[in-house]
């Protein structure tokens, strides 16, 4: 899997291929090459850390590779250093994650941060350079591109000297392709305003501007340039300078491929350091449907700081604050996964030293060792059975992982892909939307289903993400599901059921005004049922259930009488198809039926109360003579198909927000089966494939004892090592072989979704017990 550089709003989910040997690749579209270059020069030597630049260059005897030393991440950044002769250079890249902070969430911007730093004690001559190409901005190489260098909001045509002092900002605006005419009679284009706003081309934005800053700072000489990237970059490694020249001359990325350029001289030092901000900016942000009709929606930093020139200097100058914000957030998520494992750790046999396991490989090896806890396993890297007790021959959790670390790592890395899937926006005003029940001064939070449908708030992509926004800000929920809201309250949706999303397509959330969206009617009102009772679980807001108490009631009814037997339909793992009376599906239903009859209770409607827990009750009974084996020790993956099994995700919200719904029985039950059907990489999602989900998987985790917990979570973190996947953190992947994308019944690649969200289920399961939302049911 490829480490993440920068995480933004929606548009730009860059992670780096082998280190940052090659170009970065953006993980929201195709997997295209973005150009980003990177170069510092030390004692007339030129060091290449980032980018493939040098490739289209002639042999320069002063241009070489830097030499990968270390890589690290957090929550909140990306940290490679190198070796650069007699310097160390440490490229960091920082997206803040700071989820109740909802001015500074709301910025499309990241951080690259490049020090350089003498190891041999003296002083020396450094130089750094970085450019961008325009491949960020578009998706077509032959569509033509524009670009203005900005210094602070004054526009530099042609070429110039920076003459704004050290604090002085410079941006590279690339402005994203509109649509063009050429005119027959002045052989001139004329660019058509707004002709592609509010669209895309392969998940790439086709409106609004690319954007790419810096500072002198404390650079003795500071200098920029736009042009042909082999002339940039030679001009730079032959005299360590560039030229203060804008190019003029618009053309395609694919034509003289044009870059834009910053180089900083700092002249004879024993260390250095620039700075850059990147981003794509969108304005406005959303289109969307209220009373008055679709209207468009402007970016919620725009209410905190203006235009794009002030939002870009706050932003830039806020480097400091935002970093001393984002390690509040970093520091607690450790102490949080301490807390957690201090208080759940899984039994201890004895105090043994684990063997060391072989590294994993496709090819035939027979193994015997020892475990961390002091049990025998085998293990044989020429099947996908993984570790295995060496006694009854059921799954174990890889051996000489730490579950601590392993959780710590999954939860770090998903942070900054789970907050860059939404957006922010201000709501319409109360003329052009009489079906809102918002306040004004609270944005509405809008999500992109990234790399699958595209779909707008999808509510069975916003439910598997829900526990990263109980455990880190549930208010986040509640602006997430208020436009979903909104558009069925007032009317915009025909169906008895819950809407599947807002929107076929983002940034359109323009609803189904025929219902005609996907049809996943169990699915959706019970994650809807579920996530809005989530919401008050953690906060204690009455309110909001009373307010929305009707339309609940509404998917309730649908739920009573669709849950127990579904039929054919479809689940959240749609790419799985279609399958009658799923067992996971069903469990979801009855356990939202329960979470109605507390919603009923919090809305002073007592005898509704008590039907609705009595249908649950009613329900789980024969739910479990429909869905358990004969044998009695696992759930089958539909009523009575007595060869399958799946994963029982569905069961967690039950621990969750405490329920009861569920007996202790059934977990321990389904937590002992587990094992037995496991690979090297975890247990898949069910019988019918290979492949599991990584959010599902760890939903799962949290309904388990702490040792078969183990064993999903040392899974995943051990597939996070192995897997040959080669772009940002997919949540669909094959437990076997390499961990790779799955690739029957045909390839399908999931990257950089807000699911991974999920991965929060046992942080968000032990502040519910903190909350008091837990009374001892379940096993964990």
């Amino acid at each position: 899997m490829l480490g993440p550089l920068v995480f933004l709003l929606i548009y730009i989910a860059s992670v780096a291929a082998q280190g940052l040997s090659t170009a970065a690749t953006d993980s929201n579209g195709p997997g295209s090459p973005l150009g980003w270059e990177g170069i510092v020069t030390v004692d007339g030597t030129s060091y290449e850390y980032l980018g493939t630049g040098s490739n289209t260059l002639p042999k320069l005897p002063n241009l070489q590779p830097a030499t990968p030393l270390t890589v690290t991440y957090d929550s909140q950044y990306s940290n490679f250093t190198f070796a650069a002769g007699p310097v160390e250079i440490t490229a960091s890249f920082f997206s803040s994650v700071l989820p109740t902070d909802l001015c500074r969430t709301s910025i499309p911007l990241s951080y690259l941060t490049t020090s350089a730093r003498s190891m041999d004690n003296k002083d020396h001559s450094v130089q750094f350079y970085s450019d961008v190409n325009a491949a960020w901005a578009a998706f077509e190489s032959n569509v033509t591109i524009q670009w203005d260098l900005y210094e602070g909001s004054n526009v530099i045509t042609g070429g110039g000297n920076a003459t704004g002092g050290p604090s002085s900002i410079h941006s590279w605006f690339v402005i994203r392709p509109q649509l063009l005419w050429k005119s027959l009679t002045f052989d001139r284009f004329i660019y058509l305003q707004k002709a592609y706003e509010f669209a895309e081309e392969m998940d790439v934005a086709l409106w609004g501007n690319f954007t790419y800053s810096s500072s002198p700072l404390s650079a003795q000489n500071f200098s920029f340039e736009s042009g042909f990237s082999g002339d940039l970059r030679y001009r730079y490694v032959m005299q360590h300078s560039l030229q203060d020249a804008v190019d003029m001359d618009y053309r395609p990325f694919a034509m003289r491929e044009p870059v834009f350029a910053y180089a900083h001289d700092f002249g004879s030092v024993s260390s250095a350091s620039v700075m850059y901000t990147i981003g794509s900016v969108q304005q406005p942000i959303v289109r969307y449907l209220t009373s008055q009709g679709v209207v468009p929606l402007q970016p919620w930093w725009s209410k905190c700081y203006g235009n794009i020139f002030q939002m870009l200097n706050f932003h830039f100058n806020d480097f400091n604050q935002t970093q001393i914000l984002a390690s509040q957030f970093e520091n607690q998520l450790k102490t949080d996964v301490d807390a957690y494992y201090g208080a759940n750790i899984a039994m201890v046999y004895n105090n043994s030293t684990a063997s060391v396991p072989p590294p994993y490989a496709n090819s035939r090896q027979g193994y015997n060792g020892t475990d961390q806890f002091g049990e025998q396993y085998i293990f044989d890297s020429s099947n996908g059975y993984g570790f295995l007790d060496a006694q009854n021959l059921t799954g174990i959790a890889i051996p000489d992982v730490e579950e601590a670390e392993a959780y710590y790592s999954i939860v770090a890395l998903s942070a900054r892909q789970v907050m860059g899937a939404y957006t922010f926006a201000i709501p319409p005003s109360s003329s052009d939307c009489s079906n809102t029940t918002s306040n004004a001064t609270e944005p509405l939070m809008f999500q992109k289903e990234i790399s699958s449908d595209g779909n707008v708030n999808t509510v069975d992509v916003m439910y598997p993400a829900m526990p990263f926004f109980l455990y880190a800000n549930p208010e986040l929920l509640r602006y997430n599901l208020e436009p979903l809201y909104q558009n069925q309250e007032g009317g915009f949706y025909p169906n008895e059921y819950s809407m599947h999303d807002l929107g076929s397509h983002y940034p359109n959330a323009t609803g189904h005004v025929e219902g005609d969206d996907e049809y996943m009617p169990v699915e959706e009102s019970g994650n809807m049922i579920l996530m809005s009772y989530a919401y008050y679980k953690f906060t204690s807001d009455a309110s909001y259930l009373q307010a929305h108490y009707p339309k609940l009631q509404q998917y309730a009814s649908y739920l009573i009488q669709y849950s127990l037997t579904p039929g054919l339909q479809l689940s959240t793992d749609d790419f799985a198809g279609q399958l009658v009376n799923q067992t996971n599906l069903a469990i979801k239903g009855i356990v939202g039926i329960a979470a109605m009859a507390e919603i009923a209770s919090i809305a002073n409607d007592e005898q509704s109360a008590a039907n609705y827990s009595a249908t649950a009750q009613s329900y789980y009974t024969q739910w479990e003579e429909f869905a358990i084996d004969p044998s009695g020790t696992h759930t089958l993956l539909s009523y009575q198909w007595r060869s399958s099994y799946s994963l029982l995700y569905n069961t967690y919200p039950s621990l969750l927000l405490n329920l009861s719904i569920i007996p202790d029985s059934l977990f321990a039950m389904q937590s002992a089966y587990y094992p037995s059907v496991s690979q090297l990489f975890g247990v898949p999602l069910d019988n019918r494939h290979s492949y599991t989900k990584s959010d599902e998987s760890l939903w799962t985790a949290a309904t388990c004892s702490p040792e078969t917990r183990r064993l999903f979570v040392n899974g995943l973190g051990y597939w996070l090592n192995e897997t040959s996947t080669d772009r940002a953190f997919s949540d669909l992947f094959e437990t076997i072989d390499t961990g790779s994308y799955p690739a029957s019944p045909g390839p399908i690649y999931f990257i950089a979704r807000p699911v991974v969200g999920g991965h929060f289920s046992l942080l968000a399961l032990d502040k519910s017990k903190q909350l008091g939302g837990i009374s001892g049911n379940g096993t964990v």
